[in-house]
């Protein structure tokens, strides 16, 4: 196991899980109802082969001196990872979002594969919603988004789709005969320039820091406050999530020579400076958000190329455009002074801004003096058409994600078709109840609209 994956497993206790998730909700297609649904996932469970990647559990002896490691698990029981579970009524989306609270506040068994994925009916809408958690060390958020998408199709009328679960040959084309061969050879040539690029290692951290000092734009960030949302957490749960249509915030990215990004930092600062302020808790400095973005020179580029930039949230700035425009200024500095860098430097410059979280998460000792950032807030696109499984359509994908010490709430978007889905999770004894924080958001997109208009 990479020493990355098993980070996630050394830090982990029964306060901490560190696992992610995603919540699906599907309208039947035309003609069915939710037991249609339900009849199609019990077909699916009737052929049990699992890719590998499902079948796997972690393991530390001494046969792998010490160090956590995957083998198959020769007892997998897909019944134990696949289940049904029943809203009350009324079945509403409180129902809906109650249990998977709950569910995401569960550790998952680490003497069986690190998932489980939960068929949930009862909705009095009609429609029928699967939750699914993934341990962190098996897959990050996006990867984990990315699973549950290739299991899904654009054809309406695809009938024979198997299970997301399936082995991965059945989930999407074969390998192109050569692209082994293709990828071996980039690695060696990625391997060919880490010690070129090793040379610029200390100017890129030492202007990191530099910035730093400045206020401006980055990966490191040496300015965040303390906040009620930066303390210690415990083990329960509190999820949330909403969709607004993306042509929304697209309209508000071009009024203001902005991103999309930028709109959904602009809705988090807004819905968090409103949130602080009704508990007198408002920082006289400015909240720091942790947030990855992409590197990539133009749309059409393959190549991944992802960063860490601190962004000034401009909490501490009453009006909307003000703080929109200072975070279009502080991710565009930070993307600009990262394209510059190599990518060894990218990935050590980022990973100098995360470095007292990790540590702490890592050796126990989780009593910050300060948090090095306020929050994570992350936006990851998806396909820009609708997505059916079997005929049924995909409503919203809400991604959830994992609080730590420190960090009791994460902010984390996915888009789907043309609408943009926010998952809110959080310790639920630091931030118990979190549709405040979604009408809030809702209030700060009208508000940034009808600054633009």
């Amino acid at each position: 196991m990479s020493p990355t994956d098993s980070m996630f497993l050394l830090g982990e206790s029964r306060e901490h899980p560190m696992h992610v998730g995603g919540l699906i909700l599907f309208t039947p297609p035309d003609g069915g109802d939710a037991p249609d649904m339900r009849a199609a996932f019990d077909r699916a469970l009737g052929e049990p082969d699992a890719d590998p990647l499902w079948s796997r559990r972690p393991v530390r002896s001494l046969a792998t001196l010490g160090q956590w490691a995957w083998e198959e698990d020769e007892h997998f029981d897909l019944s134990h990872h696949v289940r049904y579970d029943a809203l009350p009524t009324p079945g509403g989306l409180d129902e809906l979002w109650n249990l998977v609270s709950r569910l995401h506040g569960t550790l998952l068994n680490r003497d069986r594969p690190l998932w489980e994925m939960h068929l949930i009916e009862g909705l009095a809408d009609g429609r029928y919603a699967v939750y699914t958690k993934i341990h962190h060390a098996l897959a990050d958020g996006v990867g984990a988004m990315k699973l549950l998408r290739r299991a899904m199709s654009a054809d309406s009328e695809r009938t024979d789709m198997p299970a997301p679960w399936a082995p991965m040959d059945a989930l999407v084309p074969t390998r192109p005969e050569g692209a082994s061969r293709a990828l071996q050879e980039s690695v060696i040539a990625a391997a060919r320039t880490v010690a070129s690029e090793a040379l610029g290692l200390v100017p890129a951290l030492t202007g990191t820091v530099d910035r730093a000092v400045r206020g401006r734009g980055g990966s490191l960030s040496l300015a965040a406050p303390n906040t009620v949302v930066n303390v210690p957490i415990s083990g329960a749960r509190r999820c949330a999530g909403r969709s607004w249509p993306l042509k929304r915030l697209r309209a508000v990215a071009t009024a203001a020579g902005a991103t999309v990004n930028d709109v959904v930092l602009a809705m988090s600062s807004g819905a968090l400076r409103s949130f602080l302020l009704d508990q007198h808790a408002l920082p006289d400095r400015s909240l720091v958000a942790m947030v990855p973005v992409s590197l990539r020179p133009d749309k059409q580029c393959s190549e991944n190329q992802v960063g860490v930039l601190m962004c000034n949230l401009a909490t501490d700035t009453v009006d909307p455009v003000e703080r929109l425009t200072t975070i279009r200024e502080s991710t565009t500095q930070g993307k600009d002074a990262m394209r510059g860098m190599p990518s060894v430097s990218r990935l050590a410059t980022s990973a100098l801004g995360v470095a007292p979280l990790a540590v702490g998460m890592v050796t126990g000792n989780r009593a910050l003096p300060r948090p090095p950032f306020n929050i994570i807030v992350s936006n990851v696109s998806g396909p820009a058409h609708p997505l059916y499984w079997n005929g049924a359509r995909v409503d919203a994908v809400y991604p959830l994600s994992v609080p730590v010490d420190g960090q009791a709430l994460n902010i984390t978007c996915t888009s789907t078709d043309d609408d943009i889905a926010f998952g809110l999770t959080s310790c639920s004894r630091a931030v118990p109840r979190l549709e405040p924080l979604l009408d809030r958001l809702d209030a700060e997109l009208d508000a940034l609209e009808r600054a633009f208009e």
